[in-house]
């Protein structure tokens, strides 16, 4: 039976044996692919083990790949500083001097008081009347007995008293209280950009190439950011805030995608835990900066200006080996396999050589859909999508709403945002230990339910229980970046090379709404103070269980066709489904 015909006989058949068959059926050609590959020595693979999974020339790539991690992290959360709300309370003219600080004596009978501190937009009411007040000065009112602490009145002016010096758009743009909600719809715009930019960048790297997509990606993020840092208003400010996310939000993906197509199978979690390590990493550098830099303009000008270079990528990086095999530029491809093993010190035989064109001519020959099949895997992978879709939209909700509650806890807001950032550093490092041994599939689904049940523990837990509550919200943290690494690694090798990127940017495209929700789930806390942590841990779990109908992708040899990965898996279903039968019969 021609393969690429396997599917269309089954639509004639009950659904029972539609089921049967097609896994019988899809094991025969997958076992048909692994002899022809295993006797022709000839996928790109096999090339890897020879040349070296992860030589010197992977590595030196790697470090660049790892360079624009960081700077991929930075760009997504600068609006975080930027952005932010700074502490302030208002100007008491009864009491305030101009060396008064932001926290006085005075300040408790003045200025009413919240669990995060003094509020920032109400004071109490005067009970005195005009003819009380002293012909020199207005000091002498400064008394607990004139202010009514049954009332309440809004800050005159916007004239307030800040606590600290750092300058956001919110002090610089006078957006204060009521008007607080423009800060938070920074974040959400940003969000619309990387919505806009994720599918765009991936149809850039699967048609123009990882390279290309990765470099002009950084350069153009770099050029609006530093336009941005000289906004004269908000809405100039939040036009840049869309472009450059919509030029650097592919930036992640391409740089996982180029790390997974770099090295050889045993060697992808390894490398790929290294290079999104640094995403974490760009998270404590833009903390460190800003920090120091207290002025979003400032911090603005110092993490941009260096992502210039990026363009050079065109000329020092390679460009993905997989993906010129997908295009079919093969001459480039063997170029580089033989650069490769020049710096890795190995020998790799021209006949290999020949036998991955030639392999990849056939699989090229065979391809439905043509070079580009985004609309045959959305048709016999639509189920595959669908559930990853959903699983990104919870991880990206999950991650992100975690952070930022944990943004508002007590304490130095940019320590604080450093610690968030460190714990999921050995999130990363923990699908090392656990993919390959317990699988690709269980491994998701084990974090995700484990995050889910520390965010239903830290709901259930007494608010006092602070310490309890904070080891396990660093727990849920720690799992769902653990999870959220796993997605990526996941997703990358349950689709095709030739639309790997673009299916890997739906797939975030459509995590985005995850990423928007967030910031909303505070919100939620003025309904129940606990509706967060509960609506994270119901998500999490759900989406949990539903990843057990992911393929298992362990040590299989990347797919490069549609057809190579829709039989995923289907040699242990076909097992599966005869050992059903064995039983029934």
């Amino acid at each position: 039976m021609d393969p690429s015909k396997a599917h269309e006989d089954l639509y004639d058949l009950p659904d029972g044996e539609q089921k049967n068959k097609a896994a019988v059926e899809n094991a025969a050609v997958y076992e048909r692919s692994l002899t022809e590959a295993d006797e022709e020595e000839s996928t790109l693979d096999e090339i890897l083990l020879q040349i070296g999974q992860l030589g010197l020339f992977q590595i030196i790539i790697l470090l660049l790949i790892c360079v624009a991690m960081l700077f991929s992290a930075i760009y997504s959360v600068t609006y975080v500083f930027t952005a932010s709300s700074v502490v302030h309370r208002c100007k008491i003219p009864e009491c305030d001097t101009a060396t008064s600080a932001y926290e006085e004596q005075w300040t408790t009978f003045s200025i009413p008081t919240k669990s995060s501190g003094l509020d920032q937009c109400n004071r109490f009411e005067t009970n005195y009347t005009a003819n009380q007040l002293p012909t020199n000065e207005s000091l002498g009112l400064c008394y607990a007995h004139n202010f009514d602490n049954n009332k309440r009145q809004r800050c005159t002016d916007n004239d307030f008293v800040f606590r600290d010096k750092e300058v956001t758009i919110s002090n610089e743009f006078n957006i204060y209280c009521e008007n607080e909600w423009k800060l938070a719809m920074v974040g959400t715009i940003g969000n619309l950009g990387q919505f806009v930019g994720i599918p765009l960048g991936g149809f850039i790297s699967d048609r123009y190439g990882r390279r290309t997509a990765l470099a002009y990606g950084g350069f153009f993020s770099a050029f609006l950011g530093l336009l941005r840092s000289f906004s004269p208003s908000y809405i100039s400010f939040v036009i840049f805030e869309f472009l450059d996310n919509i030029a650097s939000s592919p930036m992640y993906s391409v740089c996982f995608i180029l790390g997974i197509e770099l090295v050889g199978p045993k060697r992808r979690v390894l490398a790929c835990s290294l290079i999104t390590i640094f995403y974490a990493i760009g998270e404590v550098a833009l903390a460190v900066v800003a920090k120091y830099y207290q002025n979003w303009r400032i911090i603005l000008r110092i993490v941009y200006v260096p992502a210039i270079l990026f363009i050079t990528y065109i000329w020092i990086m390679p460009e993905s080996v997989r993906w010129l095999l997908s295009q079919a530029n093969e001459e480039d491809a063997k170029h580089i396999l033989q650069r490769a093993a020049q710096v890795n010190k190995r020998v790799l035989p021209e006949h290999a050589l020949d036998k991955l064109i030639l392999s990849n001519r056939r699989k090229l020959a065979t391809a439905t859909g043509g070079r580009f099949p985004i609309k045959e895997s959305f048709k016999r992978l639509k189920w595959r999508i669908i559930n990853c879709s959903f699983c990104w939209i919870v991880i990206v909700l999950v991650y992100y709403g975690i952070s930022l509650n944990a943004v508002l806890l007590d304490g130095d807001k940019y320590n604080n945002f450093m610690f968030i950032a460190l714990v999921e550093i050995p999130g990363f490092f923990l699908p090392i230990f656990i993919m390959n041994r317990f699988g690709r599939r269980y491994s998701l689904c084990a974090t995700m339910l484990l995050s889910g049940l520390c965010c239903l523990t830290t709901a259930l837990l007494p608010t006092d229980e602070f310490v309890w509550r904070l080891i396990f919200f660093l727990m849920g943290k720690f799992l769902i970046t653990a999870a959220f690494q796993i997605l990526y690694f996941f997703t990358s090798e349950i689709f095709p090379t030739n639309v790997r990127n673009s299916l890997l940017s739906f797939c975030s495209m459509v995590g985005r709404v995850g990423s928007m929700v967030a910031p909303l789930t505070p919100v939620l806390a003025n309904i129940h103070e606990k509706a967060p942590a509960i609506l994270f841990a119901i998500c999490a779990l759900t989406s949990g269980a539903l990843a057990l109908f992911f393929p298992e992708t362990t040590n299989v040899t990347l797919p490069t066709t549609v057809q190579d990965s829709d039989i995923i898996g289907a040699k242990e279903q076909a097992k599966k489904t005869e050992a059903a039968s064995g039983c029934n019969s």
